[in-house]
């Protein structure tokens, strides 16, 4: 139906016009009769009031802005994903206590162990080395929104092979035990870890920030290598009878294993990068630590680059 102005307009638009009407009455009313302003002010305030109710808030269109706004989206990160990695690894072995049951095995049941224990001397040192390394992972997330947890299993090549420096100790000369005999002892050992490889299976807590997900992890992780440990302890021990008597002792051990199976625990952190909706770069930093034999502690960190596929 035609409006005032001779329009035509829909039933929605018709549900404005009864109060647009009664505005316009009160402004001629207000010009055209001397002191009706005064009268007019206190109405047109009270109809304004009610029409701020939620009963004649539909009379009037929603204001520029005041719609909704859609839930925020974030880059897709869910389900199971795979990938290969390229990397340097550094690994570092303290060797300085692994010789000590073996010694302690070779010297069982002497007076030279039992007043002295040269079990406990030191005689290796810290083995150090470098080496490229590649492996891949596989692994699955579930994310809120935002936050991304999943679990990943990574597994490494790395042939790393660590070599203890040897600090031979003797001769020793000044040792007498209680019967008054005197030791002369010479001490030297070698050890190694080689042919290191090695896995984690981690816990993965990320973070979503645009294509760009940066994440921390913690497990556990497992290696395999040979490890090797030997010694010698040789022992010039003489009397203080008249005439003296001095015996030459010579002992000899080793331990260890091929293809041990190491374990140990693994953290880190490293970030990953949405290329597309279904392929990610990374980069992250892994740090590892093993306890071979006893008495060796093995730490090892890797610094790696990798692209995965998510699906």
């Amino acid at each position: 139906m035609p409006d005032d102005d001779g329009r035509y307009v829909g039933a929605n638009a018709m549900k404005g016009r009864p109060m647009r009407r009664v505005f316009r009455a009160l402004l001629i009313f207000g010009t055209r009769v001397p002191g009706a302003l005064v009268l007019a002010a206190p109405i047109s305030g009270a109809l304004i009031l009610g029409l701020l109710s939620p009963a004649c808030a539909q009379d009037f269109p929603a204001l520029r802005g005041s719609e909704t706004v859609g839930p925020a989206t974030f880059t897709r990160w869910s389900g199971f994903y795979f990938g290969g990695q390229l990397g340097l690894t550094n690994g570092n072995a303290n060797f300085s206590t692994s010789t000590s049951g073996t010694v302690s095995y070779v010297l069982r049941e002497t007076a030279l162990e039992d007043e002295f224990t040269p079990s406990q001397w030191p005689i290796l040192g810290t083995a150090n080395n470098t080496g490229p390394s590649y492996g891949g992972f596989f692994g699955y997330n579930t994310q809120w929104q935002d936050v991304v947890l999943g679990v990943e299993a990574n597994l490494n090549y790395a042939n790393l092979s660590l070599n203890a420096p040897s600090t031979p100790i003797g001769p020793l000369k000044t040792a007498t035990d209680s019967l008054g005999d005197t030791h002369t002892v010479t001490m030297s050992a070698t050890g190694s870890l080689a042919n290191f490889n090695f896995a984690t299976l981690r816990a993965r807590g990320g973070y979503v920030i645009g294509n760009f997900m940066p994440y921390g992890f913690a497990g556990i992780a497992f290696g395999l290598g040979s490890t090797r440990i030997t010694a010698n302890v040789s022992d010039d021990q003489c009397s203080t009878a008249t005439p003296q008597v001095c015996n030459l002792f010579n002992f000899a051990g080793s331990s260890g294993m091929n293809n041990e199976v190491l374990y140990g625990l693994t953290a880190g952190g490293g970030v990953d990068v949405a290329l597309t909706a279904n392929f990610f770069l990374r980069a992250e930093v892994e740090w590892d630590e093993f306890n071979p034999p006893p008495g060796v502690l093995t730490s090892i960190v890797t610094g790696r680059l990798g692209a995965g596929f998510k699906f």
